[in-house]
C-alpha cells in the first residue's frame, strides 16, 4: 500500500455531496458556470426544500429576498408569483407575451453593470452565454456586428466604436454580455460600462 492509500484507510474521506441537477433553462442554459446559481446546503427561502442551489442574481421585487431562492422556485414560477418578482429588468425586441413572461419570471438573471437586459431574435429570447471581452467575442464575429451597429446608433465615430469594441474585457470593464439566437444561432451582444 502507497502512503496515500494508507492514509485513505485509516482517516477516509467523505464522499462528495452530489448535487441534484439544475432545472432546465432554455434562455439560461448554465446558470452556475455565470454565477446565477450557486451550490447552497441551505433551504430555500420560498420553498423551505434544500434543493442543493440557490439563485444569486437580480430580484426586481419590492419584497423579495436578496438571496436563497432555489433554482426550482425560479424555474417553475413559484418565486415570481409569490413576490411579484422579476429576474431581468428588461426584455429587448419584439416577442409574444409568453417569451416574456419565460424570461422575466422563470429564468435566472444575470448581474450586469447597468440593469440587465434579455436580447431577442427571431420571436424568441435569445440565450444568454455570460459575460465577454474583446478576445471571447473574436470567435463571434456576427457578436461583434451587433455590437456595432448598436455604437452606430449612438452616433459614434468609426475610430471610438472600434477603440472601444477593442477595450471590451470579461474581467473588467467595459464589458459585453454574449447571447445566442435559439432559432437561427446568430450571436448577439451588448456592451455595458459605467
Amino acid at each position: 500500500m502507497t502512503g496515500q492509500a494508507l492514509s485513505l484507510a485509516i482517516f477516509p474521506q467523505p464522499e462528495p455531496r452530489r448535487r441534484p441537477i439544475l432545472p432546465q433553462f432554455p434562455h439560461h442554459p448554465n446558470p452556475a458556470a455565470t454565477s446565477s446559481v450557486t451550490a447552497s446546503d441551505g433551504p430555500c427561502v420560498c420553498c423551505g426544500q434544500e434543493r442543493g442551489w440557490v439563485y444569486t442574481g437580480p430580484v426586481y421585487a419590492a419584497d423579495a429576498p436578496d438571496a436563497g431562492i432555489c433554482s426550482y422556485c425560479t424555474a417553475f414560477g413559484t418565486a415570481a408569483e409569490r413576490y411579484d418578482a422579476w429576474f431581468a429588468d428588461t426584455v429587448e425586441g419584439d416577442v409574444s407575451r409568453d417569451v416574456v413572461t419565460e424570461i422575466l419570471e422563470r429564468t435566472p438573471g444575470f448581474t450586469a453593470w447597468q440593469s440587465p437586459h434579455r436580447l431577442t431574435r427571431c420571436g424568441y429570447g435569445a440565450t444568454f452565454l455570460g459575460p465577454a471581452g474583446a478576445r471571447e467575442l473574436k470567435a463571434h464575429p456576427d457578436a461583434v456586428d451587433h455590437l456595432r451597429r448598436q455604437c452606430a446608433a449612438w452616433t459614434w465615430p468609426p475610430d471610438q466604436v472600434e477603440d472601444s469594441l477593442g477595450s471590451l474585457d470579461k474581467d473588467g470593464g467595459p464589458i459585453a454580455y454574449l447571447f445566442r439566437c435559439r432559432v437561427c444561432e446568430t450571436h448577439l451582444a451588448y456592451a455595458d460600462f459605467t
